[in-house]
């Protein structure tokens, strides 16, 4: 509710539970508190593990120094313009000149050029080269440099039903290939696998067969390969890199803040059993367990650019040797898990953390197909290809995915410059993949210096990227009775070490 903007005079205090994920978003949910032009705006932030405790006292120091992170910018979105240039003919027509002086204001278009904006105008005339036989896609007539919306009611009414930009994401039925259901999971996950991959669910190993429409068909795993776990979009909201790069510096040195005594016993823990990396390293744990090899890296760089390092990095290793590789992120680092040694130093890190072949190598890791033909789903709809329906005979997803896959096959085979098209394979790498921030992340990676260790044990900074792991494997209490038993371990043996030097 706080996040929608709704304000309540009366509030006085608001409490953050866990780690707020960037600057701007701890500021913006305190501002709902004390909302008034001479109140004090209050939050409470209370942490669900250690690590939370660094990122609060990391927000407090880039607060003082007025750090607050950046809004990504769209850059053209031409549905988006599509959607425009049919409301404003519906609204008693445009003037094609003066309008585009117009939509160069906006900055998403100020660098629209001449041949995209003469796409749009006949994208909205006549659909296209690919759909310009279909009437239904002539939307606007054109007189001169003037145009007006058709005179097809029908076509008028879907659009003043259609109006607006916010798409819902959508969920996909899990089901057995004999018969039976075993849930739903989020469409940009299932999104990601090619026919053959591996994922774990509802304490299950399952191996994808195929999804078609908003189905994913599967069958248990027979082969013991590494699987992947989903999540939830909530769960995957990524800190900044700004309080990324602060949280280190709490680690480096805690100093005065009021979270300093409650960091310093997870910190000297981490010194003596591995390292505690400083801003300018990047540190690299080895640990074997029954389970097997685990390579640690502690970037601190957000899950959003960590899903996609843990994928571009077991791409790289399997390529040079063929191997099952388990994966795991969080916003502060990520786990690669193989029952073999992974073969770092054969490959280097120069090469694995290389920029070249970037985008090959993460469409390799990822199904990019259908992630482009899902994101094609959201553009189409905001661009008028495909209506939701009248009220009272609204479309399902599952339909809505059926239209726009229709149309992107057409498209793809037909019309393969089609500008949505790229938009949605664009909007892939930028939002799904986020190449951009992996691009920084990278750079940020390779100035580093690696400190690579091999401690005995799990650390405390590698034992939440465990634990995220293996909370998809089994139920949630036996997921908590495993991380407690653990965790009870791992304190028992830190412990007896602090017994022993004060002895």
């Amino acid at each position: 509710t706080l996040d929608l903007g709704i304000d309540f005079g009366p509030v006085d205090r608001v409490i953050q539970v866990g780690s707020p994920k960037g600057v701007g978003r701890l500021l913006q949910r305190a501002g709902r508190s004390g909302h008034t032009p001479d109140g004090a705006s209050r939050i409470l932030c209370v942490p669900t593990q250690a690590i939370d405790i660094a990122e609060f006292a990391a927000a407090r120091r880039a607060i003082r120094r007025g750090t607050v992170e950046a809004r990504q910018r769209l850059e053209a979105p031409l549905d988006v313009l599509a959607q425009h240039l049919v409301t404003l003919a519906l609204g008693g027509g445009f003037d094609a000149p003066a309008l585009l002086r117009e939509v160069r204001t906006a900055h998403a278009y100020r660098d629209l050029t001449n041949e995209a904006w003469r796409w749009c105008l006949d994208f909205v005339t006549n659909g296209g080269p690919a759909l310009r036989a279909y009437p239904r896609y002539a939307r606007v007539q054109r007189n001169g440099d003037h145009f007006v919306a058709s005179n097809d009611r029908t076509i008028q009414r879907t659009h003043r039903l259609s109006i607006g930009t916010i798409t819902s994401a959508g969920h996909i039925d899990v089901r057995w290939l004999k018969g039976g259901r075993l849930g739903s999971v989020e469409e940009s996950f299932l999104a990601r696998l090619a026919p053959g991959d591996v994922f774990t669910f509802a304490g299950r190993r399952l191996e994808l067969v195929r999804v078609r429409d908003m189905v994913a068909w599967v069958r248990a795993a027979r082969r013991s390969a590494g699987s992947v776990v989903p999540r939830w979009a909530g769960g995957r909201m990524p800190i900044s890199s700004e309080l990324g790069a602060a949280v280190m510096e709490v680690l480096e040195d805690p100093g005065a803040d009021p979270e300093a005594s409650a960091l310093a016993p997870l910190i000297e823990l981490q010194r003596a059993w591995a390292h505690l990396p400083a801003a300018d390293e990047l540190l690299v744990e080895r640990t074997r367990t029954r389970e097997g090899h685990h390579l640690f890296l502690h970037g601190f760089l957000g899950r959003r650019v960590h899903d996609g390092l843990a994928a571009l990095l077991a791409h790289r290793l399997a390529r040079h040797r063929p191997a099952t590789i388990q994966l795991s992120a969080t916003d502060h680092g990520i786990e690669l898990l193989c029952a073999q040694e992974l073969p770092v130093e054969e490959v280097g890190w120069g090469r694995l953390l290389s920029q070249q072949d970037l985008i090959p190598d993460l469409m390799n890791a990822f199904n990019e197909a259908e992630l482009g033909k899902r994101r094609f789903r959201e553009v189409a709809r905001v661009s008028g290809l495909v209506h939701e329906g009248f009220p009272g005979r609204t479309k399902s997803t599952r339909q809505l995915q059926a239209s726009s896959g229709l149309i992107w096959d057409v498209l793809v085979r037909y019309d393969p410059e089609n500008r949505l098209v790229d938009q949605a394979n664009r909007e892939v790498l930028e939002r799904d993949v986020d190449v951009h921030m992996l691009r920084r992340g990278l750079d940020a990676l390779v100035r580093r210096q690696k400190v690579e260790v091999s401690p005995p044990r799990l650390t405390p900074l590698a034992f939440p990227i465990w634990a995220e792991r293996i909370q998809a494997s089994v139920s949630s209490e036996s997921w908590l009775d495993r991380v407690r038993r653990m965790a009870e371990r791992l304190e028992r043996v830190a412990t007896g070490e602090r017994g022993g030097e004060a002895a």
